[in-house]
């Protein structure tokens, strides 16, 4: 057996057909941190860095063998949720995951375009069975809004978001400030400790895959061992290297690029 000597971690999430997000960013972000990338897939859809124009979700017993056949034959460092779909999709992946995995949480709700990637009533359920078993939960602005309760338009605010959300169960949070205005975007972590800030520049496009390429790369630094605020530190550097190196598109949204075009040398 091969796979108990690599560093393994797993994407349970979404096939995006444009290659710039879900499973396919995940892979390649795995890849650039020399890390071998497993998948769950959950769903698969149609889309292009402008729009989703279709989604397929995968019977809960597909996802859920997925998940024990990885499982059964690898050494798996770390793994990460991105697009669930549904609740029947929460309960499966909750229902196979190993007892004490090192779990990154991407609560994937909304595409960048306005498409919905998880129905209104799962929410509960991931808020349930997910997330208290978390190790990092990586919401946005958004996302930390509906899973905290409240709006966030301030640092403070996502500070008291994480905490909220920190109140779930999950070892630890990242806030992403990318919605925030302003020329430096700013990520948090909350954690038993505190809090601890992230940041970067923000720069003059829309990207498309930020955030699977972010909690990806969260997830890879895990796998080899890194606490949380360490994996932040990384996870951002190899991100704004990503971002700055996104290729152009035929239309205004670039892609995800792991790594950059000339290759990742962290």
């Amino acid at each position: 057996m091969t796979g108990a000597q690599m560093i393994a971690a797993c994407s349970i999430a979404g096939s995006d057909s444009g290659g710039g997000a879900g499973i396919q960013a995940d892979l390649k972000t795995f890849t650039a941190l020399g890390i071998w990338g497993l998948t769950v897939i959950t769903a698969v859809t149609a889309q292009n860095t402008r729009e989703v124009r279709g989604t397929w979700v995968l019977p809960p017993d597909a996802v859920r063998a997925q998940v024990e056949t990885v499982a059964d034959d690898f050494l798996i460092g770390a793994w990460k949720t991105g697009m669930l779909a549904d609740r029947s999709v929460i309960r499966a992946v909750a229902e196979a995951l190993p007892d004490g995995a090192d779990l990154v949480i991407d609560p994937v709700m909304v595409s960048t375009s306005g498409h919905r990637l998880l129905s209104e009533d799962a929410v509960a359920d991931l808020t349930e069975l997910l997330i208290p078993r978390a190790a990092i939960v990586t919401p946005n602005i958004p996302e930390a809004e509906a899973l905290a309760g409240m709006r966030v338009a301030t640092v403070k605010d996502m500070a008291e978001a994480g905490r909220r959300i920190l109140d779930l169960g999950a070892r630890a949070v990242v806030v992403k400030g990318g919605h925030l205005p302003g020329g430096t975007a700013v990520d948090l972590l909350v954690d038993r400790d505190g809090v601890a800030e992230a940041s970067g520049k923000r720069y003059p496009y829309s990207v498309h895959g930020s955030g699977c390429c972010f909690s990806a790369a969260l997830t890879a630094h895990l796998a080899r061992g890194l606490d949380a605020r360490r994996a932040l530190i990384a996870a951002r550097e190899f991100i704004d290297t990503a971002i700055r190196e996104a290729a152009g598109g035929p239309g205004p949204t670039r892609i995800i690029n792991p790594g950059g075009t000339n290759g990742y040398r962290g």
